[in-house]
């Protein structure tokens, strides 16, 4: 094994640590395009808060959680980042330790992101700031420490996740349910169609999470080398794919390919190929897209026929389509590939297979359970939804006391909206009026 560090290999991880920056803006704006405008910036704000204290939170306590040896958990030796230098680290031969530091923090900040997806338009900003502390503590980091940790008890067993399939994608999309199902539904849910209000916001929200991904999954690799372009190309392959697919299923149901499908089908993909990217070969890809891509559909149409408002459909997108990923990984996964992985069941290990579906259940099992207790400890010591009225006239003025537009707006789509200007909710238009019927 080499010890020198690599400048080819540093390049690369800095450069993918950027790439995965890069996926602060575009879930933001893929988010951001899905709400209503009255909920915009708060919706941006959910994003950007939570990859900023997370990261504090990582560099105090939250990567020696993660990833120094110890029990259930890591241990506190690298608190502070105390002893930590820019030399070589134990999960990085090749780079700084630093390197591979920043590189993690951000996926801790953005699992937290994603679940604000299934709470926007309704949680007080105050209460979710306490939440993103307390999950990203009891919750992201002993499940990174399973499962990335040298001594992590998942890890051990095989767990194969190479850039965050259950760690960032089951558990966001796990805890986003819990949260939608305590939060409850937004008030319009049922009495107007709550539609978009910035569609081009979310494809190119969708586009700039592609372009992300890239670090996210390559940078995974920790190297320039073949498993990085193996991460790269797989990635590439499953969002397209899904993409097609979605859009094929969106026509099948209602002959038209709409723009977000189109949008949410490549998201699909994305996340469902991240615990095999490393692992799988692209023709391998292509069924994980497929597959998450009908899976996530079939999840959305289920999910609207009950009173579950997870608004942006986080777990249909994410939890569905990180399971479908972590278990395909134990299908398709080669050590033809990847060496330092595992043949899957195709390949006639099982047991990579069952491993797999083992830590998908361990990682729901844990997940649920300690979101629950973090929502209603919060909920304990103060609201966590805001006013009916806060909630009509908008968590941006509410939260923030800014809006995103200025001038009337008209805020929810369908054929009625209410009409707000200067923090004044006045009168509901119609698309009679000549506004837009989703602002």
């Amino acid at each position: 094994m080499r010890t020198a560090i690599s400048a080819g290999d540093t390049a690369w991880v800095l450069v993918s640590t950027a790439l995965v920056l890069l996926m602060l803006p575009g879930l933001a704006l893929f988010y951001g395009g899905l709400v209503r405008a009255r909920a915009t910036l708060n919706t941006f704000m959910m994003s950007f808060v939570a990859v900023a204290i997370v990261t504090v939170q990582w560099v105090l306590f939250g990567y020696s959680i993660a990833f120094s040896k110890g029990g259930f958990t890591g241990g506190l030796d690298w608190a502070g980042l105390n002893a930590v230098t820019s030399q070589a680290g134990p999960y990085s031969a090749t780079i700084p330790h630093f390197a591979f530091i920043a590189f993690q923090s951000l996926f801790a900040g953005l699992a937290v992101a994603l679940i604000s997806g299934a709470a926007v338009e309704r949680i007080r900003f105050s209460a979710y700031i306490a939440f993103t502390i307390l999950w990203s503590t009891l919750v992201y980091d002993p499940l990174a420490h399973w499962v990335w940790a040298s001594d992590g008890w998942l890890h051990k067993l095989g767990a194969l996740d190479f850039a965050g399939g259950t760690v960032v994608h089951i558990s966001a999309g796990t805890a986003a349910l819990v949260a939608a199902l305590l939060l409850g539904r937004r008030r319009d849910v049922g009495r107007t169609p709550l539609l978009p209000h910035n569609v081009p916001f979310t494809l190119v929200g969708a586009g700039l999470l592609w372009v992300g991904w890239f670090g996210f999954n390559g940078g995974s690799a920790l190297a320039a080398d073949g498993i990085a372009a193996t991460a790269v190309i797989t990635t590439h392959t499953a969002a397209a794919t899904a993409l097609v697919v979605w859009l094929m299923l969106d026509m099948w149901r209602s002959r038209q390919a709409t723009a977000v499908g189109g949008a949410t089908g490549a998201v699909v993909g994305l996340v469902a190929i991240t615990p095999a990217a490393g692992y799988v070969s692209p023709i391998s890809a292509i069924a994980i897209g497929a597959l998450a891509a009908c899976a996530s559909f079939v999840a959305i149409q289920l999910r609207s026929k009950t009173k579950i408002d997870d608004a942006l459909d986080v777990f249909a997108c994410h939890g569905i389509a990180g399971i479908v990923g972590a278990l395909l990984t134990g299908v398709f996964a080669s050590k033809a590939v990847n060496p330092a992985g595992a043949d899957g069941l195709i390949f006639g290990n099982s047991r990579t297979f069952l491993v797999q579906g083992l830590a998908v259940v361990c990682t729901i099992a844990y997940v649920a359970p300690a979101t629950l207790l973090i929502m209603k400890a919060i909920s304990a010591v103060s609201a966590v939804r805001v006013r009916v009225a806060d909630e009509l006239s908008g968590v941006d003025l509410s939260e923030h006391g800014e809006h995103a537009y200025h001038g009337s707006e008209t805020l929810e789509g369908g054929g009625h909206g209410v009409r707000i200007s200067d923090g004044v909710l006045l009168e509901p238009v119609s698309k009679s009026d000549g506004v837009s019927a989703a602002a």
